[in-house]
């Protein structure tokens, strides 16, 4: 078979990319030497590289490999005869699921800057798991306020007795309304069309001296650099100027080689308008978390009255385009009004619980107290995995608009892969887990399944109705997965 080369994105510096390489060596293919031949540590045209041979179960087949530390990354495959296509789709998700763990390391011992012109500079925020659990509330569909409710129905019922639905339901539906305020609330920083700019710095320090800045410098000395920054560049120049920020950084004993250093300037306003252009709504309101995790959103419950919140983590780790084709994922969820529809399903079904379902047992004789209690323990259950499965063609729908608005099904896909990589390499190494992705409670449907999904469509993508195909796509990889047709 010819040899075939692809190139992979990747937020590292150019100083970084032989650690990269190294890192790929010794913890993929130096435990798993026996299905590796002739691997090396080597430069290819003055360039870092790594080259092997992976063979087959029974040495029937085997690919050559070559991965060049440039940036992008370069990755050369020359497989033999016989080589399944399954196998080789695999072998691009190793190297990328390599490629996500070191980048995660180095995340951890990098010096993340980002500011907005014209705004105050704010340090970034370390996500909780109270932060998370509260963004949830917000980032899922509306979703999670289901077992919020259940949990303030108790002491509301204590309170208002049969009015408590009504007043939970009127409660609910007052947050959905407010959802753009409250959301809204939740950023740093405004994105307007005057101060269009994120601005994202970040320097790529070594573990031993990341460790001993740690030690030297705290939170507040942290961002007086970030703002002795910002002044000498942005603030004095309106761009960034590498030579600048090493003077500022030398400062605070720094050793700041320009190989470990990068910048990136992206106009979030004008991607969120190309956004509502092709969705036909006016620009909402646009707000930046400044968080490394990874996370969109666009909430409210009509589509001319939303807000769009972006996580400077999600600006760090992806390009652009990937960008772009996640916001056409949101933007589906505000134009279909699905926090609104999800809104109306649960409380469909709270209130279908507690006017008919259980007064109806309640009214049962004794004798059938096995049946009702067999029933009280299993409904809830049951009725949370439902909604969720219902959220699941939600998302799903909202996929394929994007893939068909935007019409970048692969570079949606590749954002999905690289904010998701550690769930895909559990759904795509243990079966168990791609099956429990299925009945988790949770609105999004198995990311293994998304990304399949996704790259299988080529453009321009034609669907006449994309809920009912949404619907039949979600019901045909459910049971897949349960090993089904």
């Amino acid at each position: 078979m010819s040899s075939s080369t692809y190139e992979l994105d990747t937020e590292l510096t150019s100083g970084r990319l032989g650690d990269l390489l190294d890192f790929i060596y010794k913890r993929w293919i130096l435990p798993n030497k026996r299905f590796f031949l002739d691997a090396k540590l080597t430069t290819i045209e003055d360039e870092s590289a790594l080259i092997f041979t992976i063979i087959g179960p029974t040495h029937e087949w085997s690919i050559n490999v070559e991965i060049i530390g440039r940036i992008p990354i370069s990755v050369r495959m020359t497989p033999s005869e016989g080589v399944p296509s399954s196998y080789i789709e695999r072998l691009k998700n190793d190297i990328m699921l390599n490629i996500q763990m070191f980048e995660e390391g180095v995340r951890k011992t990098t010096l993340h800057f980002s500011w907005v012109e014209g705004e105050e500079v704010i340090p970034e925020k370390v996500e909780t798991r109270q932060r998370g659990a509260f963004n949830k509330l917000f980032f899922d569909s509306m979703l999670p306020f289901f077992i919020v409710f259940m949990l303030a129905s108790i002491f509301v019922f204590y309170f208002f007795g049969a009015y408590a639905p009504l007043i939970l339901v009127a409660i609910q539906f007052i947050l959905v309304l407010f959802s753009p305020k409250i959301v809204g609330r939740m950023g740093e920083w405004q994105i307007t069309e005057s101060e269009p700019f994120v601005h994202l710095l970040k320097y790529e320090l070594p573990l031993s001296e990341y460790k001993e800045f740690k030690k030297q410098f705290n939170r507040e000395k942290i961002v007086q650099l970030k703002n002795e920054v910002y002044k000498e560049t942005i603030a004095s120049k309106g761009e960034l100027d590498c030579a600048t920020v090493q003077d500022v950084f030398s400062r605070y004993g720094l050793k700041c080689e320009p190989e470990n250093l990068s910048s990136k300037k992206i106009n979030v306003y004008q991607l969120v308008k190309k956004g509502a252009e092709v969705y036909d709504v006016k620009v909402p309101p646009i707000v930046i978390s400044n968080t490394m995790v990874p996370n969109a959103a666009v909430t409210g419950p009509d589509p001319n009255y939303g807000t769009v919140l972006i996580t400077t983590g999600l600006l760090a780790q992806l390009e652009e385009d990937e960008i772009f084709s996640v916001l056409g994922h949101e933007f589906a969820h505000l134009k279909g009004r699905d926090p609104l529809i999800l809104f109306t399903l649960q409380i469909s079904e709270y209130l279908f619980r507690v006017y008919f379902a259980f007064p109806f047992f309640y009214s049962l004789p004794i004798s059938y107290y096995t049946l009702f209690t067999l029933f009280y323990y299993l409904y809830l259950p049951l009725a949370l995995g439902l909604v969720y499965f219902i959220g699941k063609f939600f998302e799903a729908r909202a996929d394929l608009e994007s893939a068909i608005k935007i019409g970048q099904p692969k570079v949606l896909a590749e954002g999905l892969r690289k904010i998701g990589f550690r769930k895909l390499h559990y759904e795509e190494r243990v079966p168990a887990y791609r099956v429990q992705s299925w009945f988790a409670w949770d609105p999004h449907p198995p990311i293994y399944y998304r990304i399949e999904r996704l790259e299988k469509m080529e453009t321009p993508v034609k669907v006449t109705n994309t809920f009912i195909q949404s619907v039949k796509d979600v019901i045909v990889g459910f049971f897949k997965a349960l090993g089904i047709g």
